[in-house]
């Protein structure tokens, strides 16, 4: 075991590693992690996945949604616990920018996370909305 930490993009990571991931980053409260067919298509359709392992292990992930030309939605940013505060999380974002650089990256806080991001140099947005119901549309 070297410790070496590896960032690249992929697909094909199986629902069982991003959910253990999940549950290891405390994200997991928050994604539908008992839904594994859920859990199947949000990395199916999710067209860009980059992670960052360490001697094989998935320690960390940012799965994004992007149209490579204006904007790049990162979805989920999760990174182990044991491996926090290592730079991974910034790492993964900056690497997501490089595989999409013309696109601005849009994404919505973890509550916990709330405090990362202005720290790494992201600016707060104040205008953004959400519905997760069709019927509460008006």
């Amino acid at each position: 075991m070297n410790d070496e930490l590896v960032y690249r993009i992929e697909t094909g990571i199986s629902s069982e590693e991003f959910i253990r991931l999940l549950v290891a980053s405390t994200l997991g409260e928050r994604r539908p992690i008992q839904d594994t067919s859920r859990i199947k298509r949000m990395l199916q359709n999710a067209n860009l996945i980059v992670t960052a392992r360490m001697d094989g292990k998935l320690v960390g992930i940012a799965r994004s949604i992007t149209d490579h030309a204006y904007c790049t939605y990162l979805s989920d940013l999760a990174v182990d616990e044991k491996y926090q505060g290592m730079g991974i999380g910034k790492e993964l974002i900056r690497q997501t920018m490089l595989a999409a650089p013309q696109t601005k990256v849009i994404l919505i806080s973890a509550p916990k996370a709330v405090g990362y991001y202005p720290k790494i140099g992201m600016s707060r947005h104040e205008n953004c909305y959400f519905l997760d119901d069709v019927n509460q549309l008006k």
